[in-house]
């Protein structure tokens, strides 16, 4: 089994741990009665955050090119960014982002985070290394080889 594919499949499965993790805690999310009116709903921020994982580690597995991997790279890097941001601070509202702040840790928390940070190191790999393996597999492929 070649590199690309083990950095395919790591993305892909990186991000759907992070899919199925923001799928499964996005009804806890809903607005409770004394959230303001002004902010994206905390349920639709999680679904937002699976499906653009889903979308990207699909794209990844289908596509491997620079542009699908710099999608998977932004997706699980700033879900990871938040997952560990909103853990250490609390901001409170920002603009339209409700307060996302939760000190707790947790096995799911855990999941996330690792499938998020796994997800970006082997696309931020593949990103680099897409391209050059793609030349290489040209210039065999030539007959100015």
């Amino acid at each position: 089994m070649g590199m690309g594919i083990v950095l395919r499949l790591l993305v892909a499965a990186g991000l759907a741990a992070d899919a199925v993790i923001h799928w499964r805690f996005a009804p806890d999310m809903a607005p409770g009665p004394n959230t303001p009116d002004n902010v994206i709903p905390g349920d639709l921020l999680f679904y937002g955050q699976a499906v653009a994982a889903a979308v990207a580690g699909v794209l990844v597995l289908v596509w491997a090119r620079r542009w699908t991997y710099a999608i998977a790279f932004v997706v699980a890097a700033s879900a990871a960014g938040a997952v560990l941001l909103y853990y250490f601070v609390d901001f409170g509202q920002l603009g339209p982002i409700p307060r996302m702040y939760d000190p707790s840790w947790y096995a799911d928390k855990t999941i996330s985070l690792a499938g998020e940070a796994i997800a970006a190191i082997a696309a931020l790999i593949g990103f680099f290394t897409v391209r050059r393996t793609r030349e290489r597999e040209f210039e065999s492929d030539s007959v100015y080889s």
